[in-house]
């Protein structure tokens, strides 16, 4: 009996360590199930946090998007409402302005367009369509004429023909007209006559003069008697001085650069040299906004004998008003 008791004994010894033994490993395997528990419960957390985040920062820019977008949808409405308006207002000065210039050139010009032709006793010019009075460069240079010499017109004629490379050139730069000198026509007409006719003895004065003519800001008027004793005026040449030449000659004009405060007195002939070469830009300017209804070989010799003014006047040869 006492040797069933003991083996017993060991069976249940061994019985109990083999399931304390499977008890500690099964509370290790839950110990670190509990552990990844944790650290994927701590991802988890993490992750919600930052799609959180991410999701209000995304909502953040979207309506600050779509608020920059309402701006300038504001912005662009009323630039495009500005815009339409000046477009009508520029429409309608277009209108008025071919009008009067369809059959006006440079050398039979509208005396309406250009008030400044009209003769220095005659009552005040009239003022143009809608109001604008205006004395610039481009819109209101007096026409120079060359004087017509006594001939026989049995025997003498004046006669014409065209020089293949001056026409060549032209035509080149009446496919896109402009101004820019890198154009072989343009740059041989400041080369040969603009550059000529604008050179004066007071050469800083001279670049000015031929700046505000290209910029059509040069405003050229009658001297009148209340302003010959004017400070600024007489600092920049008098009436009996010319700025340009600064040679002692009655200065019957004077001229105003752009938006500067001081006046120039200008000789007759200093007159002439600038009105030559603002006639000259006023018709390329007609050419360019589409005014001229001419051929394109009548548009050349228009030109020619525009250029031909500005060698005659920068020669010296210019035409005197008549009281």
């Amino acid at each position: 009996m006492s040797r069933l008791r003991s083996s017993s004994l060991e069976i249940k010894e061994k019985g109990t360590e083999f399931l304390r033994e499977q008890l500690d490993a099964a509370q290790k395997e839950l110990k670190l199930k509990d552990e990844e528990c944790v650290r994927l419960s701590h991802v988890r957390n993490q992750l919600e946090q930052e799609l959180e985040e991410l999701t209000a920062s995304l909502f953040e820019e979207a309506h600050k998007m779509v608020r920059e977008a309402n701006v300038k949808q504001a912005a662009a409405e009323k630039q495009l409402k500005e815009a339409q308006g000046k477009i009508d207002v520029l429409q309608a000065e277009v209108s008025a302005l071919k009008t009067l210039v369809l059959t006006s050139t440079p050398s039979s010009p509208n005396r309406q367009l250009h008030p400044q032709l009209l003769s220095p006793g005659s009552s005040r010019a009239p003022s143009r369509p809608g109001g604008h009075t205006r004395n610039k460069s481009a819109s209101g240079a007096l026409q120079l004429q060359t004087e017509a010499a006594p001939m026989d017109a049995a025997t003498n004629r004046e006669d014409k023909e065209l020089d293949s490379v001056l026409f060549a050139e032209f035509l080149s730069w009446k496919e896109r007209p402009g101004l820019d000198r890198s154009s072989a026509f343009i740059g041989r007409v400041y080369r040969e006559d603009i550059g000529p006719c604008l050179s004066f003895t007071c050469s800083e004065l001279s670049q000015s003069v031929q700046c505000a003519v290209e910029n059509n800001s040069l405003t050229i008027e009658p001297v009148a008697s209340s302003s010959l004793h004017t400070l600024k005026a007489l600092e920049c040449g008098g009436p009996n001085k010319c700025a340009l030449s600064g040679m002692s000659r009655p200065c019957r004009h004077r001229i105003k650069l752009g938006d500067k405060e001081n006046y120039y007195y200008i000789s007759p002939s200093s007159r002439a040299r600038i009105t030559a070469v603002c006639n000259f830009f006023t018709y390329i300017r007609y050419i360019q906004q589409g005014l001229v209804r001419q051929d394109v070989q009548q548009m050349f010799w228009e030109v020619m004998r525009l250029r031909r003014e500005m060698s005659v006047a920068k020669l010296g040869y210019f035409l005197t008003e008549q009281s």
